[in-house]
């Protein structure tokens, strides 16, 4: 049994946390539990990105010191990951002191491939990133997120020199050494590594205060991409520290609007440490509401507090896990959410486990021993994959299978007949059947997982309030 790193994006903390940031987590938390299933060690990071003249302004705008500021906000993700269920090991602030200093000492060790050169062209506040010529002209000029238009700006910055590494990186990416999915990605990752410039990771002190310094120049501050990136591996105690135990990544994962950056920007960083490159890159969609993209000034946000204060957790990881693609762009709406809940949650598995148990109770029936449970190779291949929305529909079709079998095989017609040697061989196989599809439901149903087991793995005591109430 091996050692597995898994990664979440770490999200800028000038706002709350959204659904998309839910995704991030939950898939990632999927990844680790089944890697534990299978005897794995898991170290999972999660983390806030903290610096940036967004947040200095934020902070600025509402009067409070800009450490204040980061900190009850970071708080906010903290506490979101732990309502989502998500056990993460390790998490990062890039306002800690360990991580500052190592980012620091991560820029003296690749300055090789660093130089100084004026910068001349656009810019996008709002994403805090610079903007290339093709880039302006195919979206005229303003951007298409923030509905600004580009600055001009001209300054002095620090690049890295991408471009010492293209030839590895498109290596890489082709042999899926450092594997891109979904696949269709790879393509475009490829095409825009083609086209990738050398990028800027310093901003001067006049333009951005709120940073880490560079190092031996106090007029510059580093630029985003070498201090959150590098949080990854600074997490695990690099450079202080030897990561070979943990590192390359087994899987990182992140939204599909980032994924450049993790492709491109962060394989230059880690090839310019003489590091591997993490194993799996895996990018999920956006969520949509009402097949439209989620915006304030539509006013069609959908706050995922909401959704778990009215519905709980268990129904959140299942519909964000089940109905929302793995890779692709999906849609929510109440209505689809109440409809899983009532339809599925309760009625297919919250209803299985009530029926079932109090059939067991009422004829005196617990298995004599719990037989070991092996995963199905079918459901590890999906799993291996990262393809958790098939593996969840994988035991979805076992739950709906074990409904169809009591319907058929009527255990309460043989215990009326007196037929007691079929109906416990009959209930015997459904509770067998329940319990394997409980360990399928683990990573995704975690709570739900261990109260099935709890219920059938004993003497079977019917739950006193069904697992899901209707709503």
């Amino acid at each position: 049994m091996g050692k597995v790193y898994i990664t979440t994006a770490i999200p800028y903390v000038n706002g709350v946390p959204h659904v998309g940031h839910a995704v991030d987590y939950l898939l990632a938390d999927v990844c680790a539990r089944y890697q534990k299933q299978l005897g794995n060690e898991v170290r999972f990071q999660a983390g806030t990105d903290e610096h940036g003249s967004k947040i200095w302004q934020k902070a600025k705008e509402q009067n409070i010191p800009v450490e204040e500021y980061v900190a009850a906000n970071s708080k906010k993700f903290q506490d979101f990951i732990s309502k989502l269920g998500v056990e993460y090991t390790d998490f990062v602030r890039t306002t800690d002191s360990d991580h500052q200093e190592r980012v620091q000492k991560i820029w003296e060790k690749i300055k090789d491939h660093i130089y100084l050169a004026k910068y001349e062209g656009w810019y996008c506040s709002g994403c805090e990133r610079f903007i290339t010529d093709k880039e302006y002209e195919e979206n005229n000029g303003v951007c298409p997120d923030h509905q600004k238009p580009y600055e001009k700006l001209e300054e002095e910055n620090y690049y890295l020199k991408i471009s010492d590494f293209k030839d590895q990186i498109k290596d890489a990416i082709e042999s899926h050494k450092m594997l891109i999915l979904p696949e269709f990605r790879e393509k475009e990752i490829l095409k825009l590594l083609e086209e990738s410039p050398d990028v800027s990771i310093s901003r001067p002190r006049s333009q951005l205060t709120w940073g880490i310094p560079v190092p031996g120049d106090d007029n510059q501050v580093m630029y985003v991409w070498m201090d959150a990136l590098s949080n990854y591996i600074t997490v695990l105690g690099y450079p202080d520290e030897d990561i070979s135990n943990w590192w390359p990544a087994y899987a990182q994962f992140v939204g599909k609007d980032i994924l450049r950056f993790h492709a491109l920007i962060w394989p230059a960083i880690l090839l310019a440490l003489g590091l591997e490159l993490p194993k799996t890159l895996s990018s999920h969609g956006m969520i949509l509401a009402n097949g439209q993209k989620m915006s304030k000034s539509i006013g069609n946000v959908i706050d995922p507090l909401e959704v778990l204060e009215k519905h709980g957790t268990e129904a959140f990881r299942y519909y964000f896990l089940r109905h929302v693609d793995t890779f692709a762009d999906s849609d929510f709406t109440w209505e689809k959410f109440e409809d899983a809940y009532n339809n599925e949650l309760a009625n297919d598995l919250g209803n299985l486990v009530q029926r079932l148990s109090t059939m067991c109770k009422k004829n005196n029936f617990s298995l004599n021993h719990v037989p070991e449970i092996k995963l199905e190779k079918e459901y590890c291949d999906l799993m291996n994959e990262f393809r958790f929305k098939d593996a969840f529909d994988f035991a979805w079709e076992k739950v709906q299978a074990i409904n169809k079998k009591i319907d058929d095989e009527k255990p309460w017609a043989l215990s009326k007949e007196g037929n007691i040697e079929k109906l416990n061989q009959v209930l015997n196989e459904l509770v067998v059947s329940l319990l394997e599809v409980s360990k399928l439901l683990e990573p995704f149903l975690p709570e739900t997982s261990s109260k099935i087991s709890n219920i059938f793995a004993g003497e079977i005591m019917p739950p006193a309030e069904p697992l899901f109430p209707k709503k």
